[in-house]
C-alpha cells in the first residue's frame, strides 16, 4: 500500500497546536493576518497547513522583525512569525519537547513545564547564603548568535524524525523582513519570538554550558533561565578562574560574553565583611545585594537578598502614570491594583514572579523580614494610592505634591 503523504503528522496535532497558539495570542506576521483573521477560515487554513506539513512542501515565510526598546538603551530585535507558521512550529515543539525535556539540567528553569522564574530566584537566594562569590554571566546577542551547525547536531542527537529535522533547518534559514520591507538572510541565530526558539535555545545551552560546567566545575552550582546565568563559587580564586575559561568556552561555540555585564560579585552581609568593588547583581528583574533584614529572635542584621530592581519598579511607576486614574473614580483602590494591567505590572510580564519572596526593597522606616510578603502587587497598590491622592489634592505621608 502506497502512503498518501511522506510524513505521518496527525491532523489532531495541528488542531492542538492551534489551540495553544490562540491561547498565547500574539501579533500578526509579515502577512498581516491576525489570529481572528486566521480563525475566520479555520478549517481551510488548518487543512492547508497540515497538507503542506505532511507532504514536505511547507516553506516558512519570512519573519517580521520588530525592534523592542531595552531598558538599558538600544533595541532588541524580536522576530514575529505568521500565525500559520506559529502553529507549524508548535506542532514540531510538541513532538520534540518530550524527547529533550528529561535530559535538561535540574538548574535550568527557562521555558520549561513546571518551572518558573521565581523558582530560579528562590534557589539563587538560598545559594547566595552558602556561597560567597557569584559569577554573573551575560551573553551578547544570544538568540542572534546561535550556531546552526552546532544546534542541528544537538537536535539530531535526540531525534531522527525526518520532518522535524527538515522544518527546524528551514526555520533557522528563513529570512527576516525589516519594517521597511527589506529581506535579510540569516546564517546564524534563531528569532527571539518564535514558538520553537526557546526549546532550541535551551537545547543549545544545555550542551554549550550546562553539561560543560558539570564536567569541568562539578562543585559550582548555577541557575540558568534561558540565557540569564549566575554561578556560585566558594572563593574568589575559583570565581576568577571560571570567569577566564568562560570566555574561551563560549568563543568556541560562536558566542561572546559581554565584557562589562559579565562580572564577579561578592555576596556581602553581616558575617561576610570582606571588601570588593562589586557587591550586587541583577537576575530576572530582581537585584541581589546586602539588605537590612529581621532575623529569628527579633534581631536585625544585613543579609544578601533579592528584591525588585529599580528598573522594574520604575517601569511600574511609569506605566501607572499613563492610566489616567483621575478618570476612574468609580473604581476602588483594590480594584485598580487587581486589574489586568495591575496584575501584569505586579508580575513585570511574568505571572510567576507576582507574590515573590522579598520582592520589594524596603524603605528606611520599614524593616522587612527575610520572608516578607511585600511584593510587586503591593508596589502597584501604593503607586495607585498615591496617584489618586495627588489627583484629589491630598498629600499622603511621604509624598511630595508638585506645584501646578
Amino acid at each position: 500500500m502506497i502512503k498518501a503523504k511522506p510524513f505521518d503528522i496527525p491532523k489532531r496535532e495541528v488542531w492542538e497546536a492551534f489551540k495553544h497558539v490562540k491561547a498565547n495570542q500574539g501579533a500578526a506576521g509579515v502577512d498581516g493576518q491576525s489570529i481572528e483573521d486566521f480563525e475566520a477560515r479555520l478549517g481551510d487554513n488548518l487543512y492547508k497547513l497540515w497538507n503542506r506539513l505532511s507532504s514536505g512542501s511547507y516553506m516558512p515565510p519570512p519573519v517580521r522583525r520588530v525592534d523592542i526598546p531595552k531598558a538599558t538603551g538600544g533595541t532588541r530585535p524580536l522576530g514575529i512569525p505568521t500565525v500559520a507558521d506559529r502553529v507549524a512550529q508548535e506542532v514540531v515543539r510538541r513532538y520534540l519537547e518530550p524527547s529533550v525535556e528529561p535530559i535538561f539540567h535540574e538548574d535550568s528553569y527557562g521555558y520549561r513545564p513546571g518551572r518558573s522564574a521565581i523558582d530560579a530566584i528562590r534557589t539563587a537566594r538560598q545559594r547566595c547564603w552558602h556561597y560567597d562569590w557569584v559569577v554573573d554571566i551575560d551573553i551578547k546577542g544570544f538568540f542572534d548568535s546561535i550556531d546552526h551547525v552546532l544546534l542541528l547536531r544537538a537536535v539530531r542527537k535526540h531525534t531522527a524524525c525526518p520532518w522535524v529535522l527538515l522544518y527546524i533547518e528551514r526555520w533557522l534559514k528563513a529570512p527576516m523582513m525589516t519594517e521597511d520591507g527589506i529581506l535579510v538572510q540569516r546564517d546564524v541565530g534563531t528569532p527571539q519570538g518564535g514558538v520553537i526558539s526557546p526549546l532550541l535555545a535551551n537545547l543549545f545551552l544545555h550542551y554549550v554550558f550546562d553539561v560543560w560546567l558539570d564536567r569541568g566545575f562539578s562543585g559550582v552550582p548555577f541557575e540558568r533561565y534561558a540565557d540569564d546565568i549566575i554561578c556560585h563559587c566558594r572563593s574568589e580564586r575559583e570565581a576568577l578562574k571560571l570567569r577566564r575559561v568562560l570566555d574561551q568556552r563560549f568563543a568556541e561555540c560562536g558566542l561572546v560574553l559581554h565584557p562589562e555585564k559579565t562580572k564577579v560579585v561578592y555576596c556581602k552581609d553581616t558575617n561576610r565583611k570582606g571588601d570588593h568593588a562589586i557587591i550586587q547583581f541583577d537576575f530576572l528583574g530582581d537585584t541581589f545585594r546586602p539588605r537590612l533584614a529581621k532575623w529569628r529572635g527579633g534581631l536585625f542584621g544585613v543579609s544578601f537578598l533579592p528584591a525588585a530592581s529599580p528598573k522594574a519598579l520604575k517601569a511600574i511607576r511609569q506605566a501607572i502614570r499613563g492610566w489616567s486614574l483621575q478618570t476612574r473614580s468609580d473604581k476602588e483602590l483594590d480594584d485598580l491594583a487587581r486589574t489586568e494591567k495591575g496584575a501584569e505590572l505586579a508580575g513585570t510580564g511574568d505571572p510567576n514572579i507576582a507574590g515573590s519572596i522579598c520582592s520589594l526593597d524596603a524603605s528606611p522606616w520599614r524593616r522587612p523580614s527575610t520572608g516578607s510578603r511585600m511584593n510587586r502587587e503591593v508596589h502597584v497598590r501604593l503607586c495607585v494610592q498615591r496617584r489618586l491622592a495627588c489627583s484629589a489634592g491630598d498629600k499622603p505621608a511621604g509624598v511630595r505634591v508638585r506645584a501646578p
